[in-house]
């Protein structure tokens, strides 16, 4: 009878308007601090209207009912579709958001057909920079390729939210493509920047139309942090080495061999076996020759089987035949994607010496990503028309990588990672499908609901 007692009173406390006002009032309070924006605090006008006095009818697309009176189920479906879409943008904007790895970069520790769950709150959210969207999309309409699906005519400066903890090395992030500001409209998986330096700027611009995107608007990439800011990364034999100690090599660590086949139907059969990624196998069959990534695991079984006549992995030690491909794309450095560096990852507030031999690292850094001017005019360094032989970087930067070495398109290619790129932490696979098999079979059940290391 007592316990009866408790729950009609707890109802009660529950119902009460001015109970209801303190306890959203107290959150609300609590969410404007940690966004820092004390002028949201006359939202408090809006929630004690809505609780108590109800003068102004927020929900604007139905009438104020009579007492008694219910809605068409219409207009209640309407009504929790709006309060849906709301709690979910919240959501995706403060919390987590869920993506799809399309990409076998960073096989085998995330596989094409992997849906995972990155968390905002780790790092810190970043605040929306380009807020005019279409809810649930992210630079392109859905069943379109080039049909951009925001607006630039308003725009915020980088902001981010204080987390519950900081990026370290090593740890899977996402986030926004740094070489994704410029893209071809009818070629958007092409990189513009090699594209221009195949055939020049000045082509690509009289036969393309080109398309501009903000930081958030930029293509979402995963890779894993190597390189935090004012690290040293060298890559020696294609691992990579920081401050001089070596990376801990991940179970999905996989780099390129050449298996010399005896050609018979049953390679299919041992690579299925294997779980060798279908997207990354190729073949020539002149020589009966597989080019595949292996982690440390499966080289060694296929070693065991004794099945191929030779195993032999690849390495570039030829910087001619990839100089214009290797970061920073000069040819007075002499790195492959298997050697690479030393290079020091840049940091805010850090002040360097400026040079033409070192020009080429923090070239785009100075620019594009700090919005700075610079000409260089007989070995003299020129930013923002003054003579400059230093320079203090004003953001942190991270070098990425993935676990698919030698299938992955990543700092070795394109630079540093500016901290207003990064998303969050790749924290779980929800659901896992393999694309090559068909229904029911195609789910990969180990890893559902796994935790991302």
């Amino acid at each position: 009878m007592r316990l009866k007692q408790n729950s009609t009173k707890l109802l009660a406390l529950l119902k009460n308007p001015f109970f209801r006002l303190f306890i959203s009032s107290t959150l609300y309070v609590l969410f404007v601090l940690w966004i820092g924006s004390h002028w949201l605090l006359f939202g408090l006008i809006i929630l004690a209207d809505w609780q108590l006095t109800k003068f102004v009818n927020w929900r604007f697309w139905r009438k104020r009912k009579s007492l008694g009176k219910k809605y068409k189920l219409s207009t209640e479906f309407f009504d929790s579709l709006i309060i849906a879409v709301l709690l979910a943008i919240f959501i995706r904007t403060f919390f987590v958001e869920a993506y799809t790895i399309p990409t076998s970069s960073m096989e085998k520790t995330l596989g094409v057909g992997d849906y995972i769950f990155v968390s905002k709150l780790r790092y810190g959210p970043r605040l929306p920079m380009t807020p005019v969207t279409i809810p649930f999309t992210h630079n392109v309409l859905p069943l379109t390729k080039n049909s951009k699906s925001f607006a630039t005519w308003l725009t915020f400066p980088y902001r981010r939210l204080a987390g519950t903890g900081k990026l370290r090395n090593y740890q899977i992030v996402v986030f926004n493509y740094p070489e994704g500001d410029t893209v071809i409209k009818n070629y958007p998986e092409k990189n513009y920047y090699q594209m221009v330096k195949q055939y020049g700027r000045k082509y690509i611009k009289r036969n393309y139309e080109i398309l501009y995107r903000p930081v958030d608007k930029r293509d979402n990439y995963i890779k894993r942090v190597t390189g935090l800011p004012g690290d040293t990364v060298h890559i020696v034999h294609g691992r990579a080495y920081v401050n001089k100690q070596a990376e801990p090599l991940a179970t999905g660590n996989q780099y390129n061999y050449s298996l010399k086949s005896y050609g018979t139907a049953e390679d299919t059969m041992i690579f299925n076996k294997l779980a060798v990624s279908l997207y990354d196998v190729k073949y020539n069959e002149f020589n009966s020759i597989y080019s595949l990534p292996l982690t440390r695991k499966m080289y060694r079984e296929l070693l065991d089987s004794a099945y191929f006549k030779a195993i032999v992995r690849y390495e570039n030690i030829d910087p001619s035949s990839v100089n214009n491909q290797i970061f920073p794309f000069d040819e007075d450095y002499y790195w492959t994607e298997d050697n690479f560096g030393p290079v020091t990852v840049p940091q805010k507030d850090i002040t360097i010496n400026l040079s033409s031999e070192n020009l080429p690292l923090y070239q785009r850094i100075i620019t594009a990503f700090e919005g700075n001017s610079l000409q260089v005019i007989n070995d003299s360094i020129y930013i923002n028309n003054k003579l400059s032989n230093s320079y203090t970087f004003r953001k942190d930067y991270f070098f990425m990588l993935g676990d698919n070495r030698h299938n992955s398109n990543d700092s070795r290619y394109w630079g540093f990672v500016p901290e207003d790129h990064i998303i969050g932490k790749a924290t779980m696979v929800w659901l896992s499908i393999d694309k090559n098999k068909k229904w029911f079979g195609n789910i990969r059940w180990k890893k559902m609901l796994k935790i991302i290391k």
